[in-house]
This record gives structure tokens, C-alpha cells and sequence, in this order.
């Protein structure tokens, strides 16, 4: 029987250019964001206050841990009972904004600088949901995770299922070049012009390894929002999400 198991494409760019190209466009990127970087910054601290930027573990290659850095976009209110008030209580309009245009990621450049991402790959996600891959989805932490990961395999549906996600994964892993990563680093350009309610809002029901073609958003299914427990010391859980 056929093995459905993914085999990584190694070329010279994949193993030489690729991590050659992260290192200098990110490093070119931060220099030219750096205003945007420091007015994000001072808005952080205007609307969320410190800190200013939340860093949660999340797999990388071979689903080895790191820190990855983003900037925060809710804020820590408690409620009477001394947890902390739901998401949509917390999101700010400042949030809604960054989260939208993607600029809360762009500390994820300095994750790229260092070698723990590269700008284009599939996602780090939730440490939790390392448990529930199976063998041929886990085979996405062959490679480094990415800032981004634009949709290849399209569909006619608004929808972004976790099967179509990590079928999206094997397929570039399988099919990584110089053209598919420009093709994409172009695709972040109009995703962060364009802009994206669906990130912005964050709905999707996490991952528990059932769910692989679920359409419903976690409020049609009463799914309560999953906080990501592996972030940093813990910070009363000021960020949360599947993203």
C-alpha cells in the first residue's frame, strides 16, 4: 500500500536559499518598518499597556518549542470573580485594527531573523494541538513554521477548515521554490492592503482532532475559546487564539 506520508522537497533553495533569503528580508523589513514598529509600539502602550508585546510557545521545526513574538491585542481586564472578561470585551478597536491588517505580527520578524520561522510556511500553531495530529498532518513541522501561508489549494467556500489548512501545508512542503515564495510573500502585501475580518475576528472553532472539516465557527457550535496555556509566565492569558 501507498504511504499518503508527504515528502519534503529539498533543493538547494530549500536548504541553502530559502534561509538565506529570511535572514535578509527580515532584517531589510525591520529596518524599513521600524516607524511603523515604534508607533505600534507606543499605541500598545496607550491602549493594552505593558507589555507591549506577548511571546507564546508554539512548535516549530520538528516541532521543537519557541518563544514566537507578537504584539498584543487585547487588554488584561478582570472581571469580579478575578478572571479574565471575554475576548470581546477585552479586543480593542486598536486590536481589531492590527489583528485586520496583520501588523501584529510583524515582531515575528525578529522570530525569522533568528532562524525559528521563515516568511513563508505554515503556521505555528497551538502546542496542544500537537497530540492530535495525525501522522501525515504532523509532517507540516518537517519544515520552519511561517509568518504566512496563503491559501493554495482553493475552494469555492469562505471557510478555512483545518483539513484544508493542513492539506495547504503538505502541499507546500511538497512543492516549496523560489516561485510558490514569491507568489506568496506578494499574496502578504494585498492580504495586509485588503485586509481580514475573518483573522481579525478569530471564530474558528480549535482544533481537538474531530473536528477536521468543521465549517461552524465556535460560536454556532458554543465552543468556548481556547487559551494557549504555554504563554509566557503565563501573563494572565492577555492573548489567546488558534491563529
Amino acid at each position: 500500500m501507498k504511504s499518503n506520508l508527504p515528502k519534503v522537497k529539498k533543493t538547494f533553495y530549500s536548504m541553502y536559499i530559502k534561509r538565506f533569503l529570511d535572514i535578509i528580508l527580515s532584517s531589510v523589513a525591520i529596518v524599513i518598518f521600524s516607524p511603523v514598529l515604534l508607533v505600534i509600539c507606543i499605541l500598545e502602550m496607550i491602549f493594552h499597556g505593558r507589555p507591549i508585546i506577548y511571546n507564546t510557545k508554539r512548535p516549530g521545526k520538528d516541532a521543537k518549542l519557541f518563544s514566537m513574538y507578537k504584539f498584543r491585542s487585547m487588554t488584561n481586564e478582570h472581571g469580579e470573580d478575578g478572571y479574565l472578561l471575554p475576548e470581546e470585551k477585552r479586543l480593542t478597536k486598536f486590536g481589531y485594527f492590527i489583528r485586520k491588517t496583520s501588523l501584529d505580527e510583524l515582531p515575528g520578524l525578529f522570530n525569522i531573523l533568528k532562524g525559528d520561522m521563515s516568511i513563508v510556511g505554515p503556521r505555528p500553531l497551538l502546542v496542544e494541538y500537537l497530540q492530535y495530529y495525525n501522522q501525515r498532518h504532523a509532517m507540516r513541522h518537517a519544515i520552519r513554521p511561517g509568518l504566512t501561508l496563503e491559501r493554495i489549494i482553493k475552494t469555492d467556500s469562505k471557510t478555512w477548515t483545518w483539513r484544508e489548512q493542513f492539506e495547504n501545508d503538505i502541499w507546500y512542503i511538497e512543492n516549496v521554490s523560489l516561485i510558490v515564495d514569491l507568489k506568496m510573500v506578494l499574496a502578504i502585501f494585498k492580504a495586509v492592503v485588503r485586509g481580514s475580518e475573518y483573522r481579525a475576528s478569530d471564530t474558528r472553532a480549535p482544533f481537538d482532532g474531530t473536528n477536521l472539516d468543521e465549517t461552524k465557527d465556535r460560536n454556532e457550535l458554543g465552543v468556548e475559546r481556547h487559551f494557549d496555556s504555554l504563554e509566557q509566565n503565563n501573563e494572565n492569558h492577555s492573548n489567546t487564539g488558534s491563529r
